[in-house]
């Protein structure tokens, strides 16, 4: 199948296949084995119908393989003009292929990743629902209830004021679940652009192109190749949702959430994606998007924005190091703010000069030791709002810190050079 099938991304690298693996814990420790691997993991889940593949874009070359550039400006670029610039789909019939699941949801790759998670979930699922003329796209987790019936982790965002809206006018949403996509399409897809702007119309910009078919039920837009589609209503009913290991590898706490009812669940030959939580991938494809905001805020009052990296031990959401140019002593502090408006969710920033790599920990952590002074680069925001992920802050406000950890005085400029080997 053509379109936006992994396979058209995952054939490039080549497989690994490990046969049949059980659904409690086994594709955790297979995902976090072959995080580093040229090759993709391939697999199936026991009792599922489908093969799935894991770690797709578990390493930023590889991310950035996917949306066909090389370096982190091009990379921020082509996202932002993507979701500044949408682009019409291009409609196509059924393209068949796809199959009835025998045992409904069961026959998809649930797993149970860590020993307190609630249930069994599908973590690389998105959601297409479109109301009113109103289409979105984004990613949930889903938890398995039974054969037809799911709970979805519905954070107050686009697909919740959707469902208000349903609910309001006295009926379920009609929404399609998605499963097994070019990366391409899930770094659009969690980009959370404003409503209406369409996902899907963003990830046919940055692909230069993608074919959607109608879901045979509600006829909304799916991208062709893609793995699995489940047409359902998001209703009225609640269920118990969690315990989850969410991105920062704690236990997102229990909600009574929202119960997908499911009318079909077909599958085709093409792969499902199973993603690990708290894994690479998750924080990349959850990361990345934000990334950029905080590269086009910064760049709005800075020389040069050179790298954004949201870090693995800030779950790819809470922690960010910036490298800038600077001309003026006050750049550092205007990038702290820049980068906290970029990214509300962001908890602590550290602002450092562009020979200081923010993919090397030692070296940031060496600009903080000599051209950071507390009294002086420290800057603290108190009750601002920041993420719910983060079980230290208050009802969702938190403490934000900023460290300008570039050089004081750029008079003075040689006392703070590192030294260098000759020809390094």
């Amino acid at each position: 199948m053509a379109g936006a099938s992994l396979s058209r991304f995952a054939d490039n690298y080549g497989y690994t296949d490990y046969g049949v693996i059980e659904r409690e814990y086994e594709a955790t420790r297979l995902l976090y084995a072959t995080e580093s691997s040229h090759s993709i993991p391939r697999f199936r889940l026991k009792e599922s119908e489908i093969t799935s593949l894991g770690n797709i874009v578990s390493t930023r070359k590889r991310l950035y393989e996917a949306l066909g550039v090389s370096s982190d400006g091009e990379a921020y670029e082509k996202l932002l003009d993507a979701l500044a610039n949408p682009k019409e789909l291009r409609k196509v019939g059924d393209p068949g292929g796809y199959k009835k699941a025998s045992r409904g949801l069961f026959s998809l790759p649930f797993a149970k990743f860590y020993e307190g998670d609630g249930g069994y979930y599908l973590t690389a699922a998105f959601i297409v629902a479109c109301l009113d003329g109103v289409c979105n796209a984004s990613i949930h987790r889903i938890m398995l209830l039974d054969e037809k019936r799911a709970a979805v982790r519905v954070v107050p965002r686009h697909l919740y004021t959707l469902y208000q809206r349903a609910l309001a006018s006295g009926r379920p949403l009609p929404v399609t679940i998605v499963l097994g996509v070019h990366p391409a399409v899930l770094v659009a897809v969690a980009s959370s652009p404003r409503l209406g702007v369409f996902e899907l119309e963003a990830a046919s910009a940055l692909m230069g192109g993608l074919e959607v078919f109608p879901s045979p039920v509600h006829g909304n837009p799916v991208p062709v190749g893609a793995g699995v589609v489940v047409e359902g209503f998001l209703t009225g009913e609640r269920a118990r949702e969690g315990p989850f290991a969410d991105i920062l590898l704690l236990y997102d706490k229990v909600r009574e959430e929202p119960v997908l009812t499911v009318e079909e669940v077909l599958v085709s030959d093409e792969y499902a994606h199973v993603l690990l939580p708290g894994g690479m991938e998750h924080i990349l494809l959850m990361g990345f998007p934000r990334e950029a905001q905080i590269w086009q805020a910064v760049a709005r009052v800075v020389p040069r924005v050179h790298k954004v990296r949201l870090t693995r031990g800030g779950g790819g959401w809470l922690n960010a190091i910036v490298s800038i140019d600077k001309t003026h002593d006050g750049d550092g502090k205007n990038a702290i703010m820049a980068a906290f408006a970029g990214h509300p969710s962001l908890k602590h920033v550290i602002v450092v000069d562009s020979d200081i790599d923010p993919d090397d920990p030692v070296m940031v952590e060496w600009a903080v030791a000599t051209r950071f002074q507390a009294d002086k680069d420290l800057v603290i925001v108190r009750e601002a709002r920041g993420s719910t992920l983060d079980p230290s802050g208050r009802d969702g406000f938190t403490a934000k810190m900023g460290i300008d950890a570039t050089i004081p005085d750029k008079s003075k400029a040689d006392i703070y050079r590192r030294a260098r080997i000759p020809g390094e």
